[in-house]
C-alpha cells in the first residue's frame, strides 16, 4: 500500500481512482464495508483504490476541548488499513491552514488534481472541509461538472440487537462501560493499544503476580478500569495470555491521578523492560475494588488468573 503525503501532483498519471474520504479512526466493521465498496468499484473501472485520511484526528485541531480520544494510534491505523487491500492511503496534514480550506477548494486539489477521481464512496451523514460545508450534495454537484459519481452508504447496522450504527462514538462508548466485547464486535478485531514497558513500583511481584507495567498515551481511549483477560504481544511477535489490571489500585493508593495499565503474561518469566507491548482486551472479568488486605487480595489475583487462563483458552478452543 502507498502513503501519499505529497497531494500536488498527480498520484497516479493517466489513471483514476476510487476513492473515500475521512478519520477511519479504529478501521471498524462499518468502515471496512466502505472500503470493500472501495474496491470493488476500483476492479470495476479499472481505477485504484484510495483512501484519503488525516496526520491526527481533525478534532484535535478545531475543537481540541472535545477531541475523542483515539482508538488507534497512527502506526496501528496504518496497519489496519493495508491489511484491507487497497492501492493507497493519501494522508493530508490536518493543521490550522487546512481546517480553513473550504470543500470546494478541498475537491478540486485532492480529489481531481492529485487523485482524478472517477467516484468518491462515502457514508450518507458524511461532512468535511471548512465548518463542515461539504456534504453528500456538495460532491454530486462538483461531480456532475468534474465527472466523478459519488456512492453515499447508508451506515452499517449493529449486530447485537441494539438500533444504532456501527461507528467510533459507539465503540468509545463501549469501552467507557468496560464492555470490551461488544467494542470488539463492532470492531471486527481485539482492541488493542500500545505502550513501553516502564519500571514500576514492583508490587505485583511482591505479591507473586509480576507485571508488566505499560505506559500509553493519554491519546489513546482506554477502556474502563478494571480486569479484563486478554494478549500480551512482544516485539518479536511471540503472543502471550494475560491478565490485565486497568486502574488506580485503591488497596495501595488513596488518590492516584491516572489509571495505570499492568498486564501479568501468565506461565512467563523474563525481562520485559523497555520493549513496545501491543495489549489486546478479550474479555472483561470484574471492576476495580479496594481490598481489606494483602492476603484478600493475592486471594482475588489467584482467581483473577484462574478466570483470564479459563476464558482464553475457551476462546480458542483448545
Amino acid at each position: 500500500m502507498r502513503i501519499i503525503t505529497d497531494q500536488s501532483t498527480p498520484a497516479f498519471p493517466g489513471e483514476r481512482a476510487v476513492v473515500t474520504i475521512g478519520a477511519y479512526d479504529g478501521v471498524h466493521l462499518g468502515h471496512r464495508a466502505v472500503i470493500d465498496q472501495v474496491r470493488r468499484l476500483a476492479d470495476e473501472r479499472s481505477a485504484r483504490s484510495v483512501l484519503i485520511t488525516f496526520d491526527r484526528h481533525p478534532a484535535t485541531v478545531v475543537r481540541p476541548e472535545s477531541a475523542p480520544q483515539l482508538l488507534t494510534d497512527p502506526e496501528q491505523k496504518m496497519e489496519l488499513l493495508e491489511a484491507t487491500g487497497l492501492d493507497a492511503v493519501v494522508l493530508v496534514t490536518f493543521d490550522d491552514d487546512q481546517a480553513l480550506e473550504g470543500p470546494e477548494s478541498f475537491v478540486q486539489r485532492v480529489l481531481i488534481d492529485c487523485l482524478a477521481t472517477t467516484a468518491v464512496v462515502i457514508g450518507e451523514d458524511f461532512h468535511f472541509g471548512r465548518s463542515r460545508d461539504g456534504n453528500v450534495d456538495l460532491l454530486r454537484k462538483v461531480g456532475l461538472d468534474d465527472d466523478f459519481d459519488v456512492v453515499p452508504l447508508r451506515l452499517l447496522e449493529r449486530r447485537d440487537g441494539v438500533d444504532e450504527p456501527v461507528s467510533s462514538t459507539a465503540i468509545r462508548r463501549a469501552l467507557a462501560g468496560g464492555d470490551v466485547s461488544r467494542a470488539n464486535a463492532m470492531l471486527g478485531h481485539r482492541y488493542e493499544v500500545r505502550g513501553q514497558v516502564v519500571q514500576g513500583d514492583q508490587r505485583g511481584r511482591l505479591l507473586g503476580f509480576p507485571t508488566a507495567n505499560v505506559e500509553v498515551s493519554n491519546r489513546i481511549c482506554l477502556p474502563a478500569d478494571g480486569v479484563y483477560a486478554g494478549e500480551y504481544e512482544r516485539p518479536d511477535g511471540s503472543v502471550h495470555d494475560c491478565a490485565i489490571n486497568l486502574g488506580r489500585r485503591p488497596t495501595f493508593y488513596e488518590h492516584a491521578e491516572t489509571s495505570l495499565l499492568e498486564a501479568h503474561l501468565l506461565d512467563f518469566e523474563g525481562d520485559l523492560y523497555g520493549e513496545v507491548a501491543k495489549v489486546r482486551f478479550t474479555h472483561f472479568l470484574r471492576s476495580e475494588r479496594k481490598f481489606d488486605g494483602i492476603d484478600a487480595l493475592i486471594e482475588q489475583l489467584r482467581a483473577d488468573v484462574e478466570s483470564a487462563r479459563t476464558l482464553l483458552i475457551d476462546a480458542r478452543g483448545d
